[in-house]
């Protein structure tokens, strides 16, 4: 079986570092998060429906649907900021925290969530 190339870098830092940028950026919001990495791209899994993809250069996630072109709709941000990236999904977290809230099962038994 071929072994995959690692996918070549431009102008940004790789996946995982801008990720973890973002996640730190995040627990200064208050939100926990985690990170992924493989295939070239990073994840941050913050809230369901909330994974916010890196590629180093840019962060992107998803923010809703265009029942018009039956497609998601994504919001981006340079990887170059993560601070105010961190803000920009905290606001989508708000969001998704009020229509997705914890089930009372998940909720007692992770109270600090």
């Amino acid at each position: 079986m071929a072994t995959r190339a690692p996918r070549p870098q431009l102008a940004g830092v790789s996946p995982i570092v801008a990720a973890d940028q973002l996640r730190q950026a995040l627990a200064q919001e208050g939100i926990a998060a985690d990170v992924h990495d493989g295939y070239g791209l990073a994840l941050v899994s913050v809230w369901v429906d909330l994974v916010v993809w890196s590629d180093g250069l840019r962060f992107w996630w998803r923010v809703g649907w265009n029942g018009e072109h039956s497609r998601p709709v994504y919001a981006w941000h340079p990887s170059a900021d993560p601070t105010r990236a961190g803000r920009r999904v905290a606001l989508r977290y708000a969001d998704l925290r009020a229509t997705h809230p914890l089930s009372e099962a998940v909720a007692g038994a992770y109270p600090w969530v």
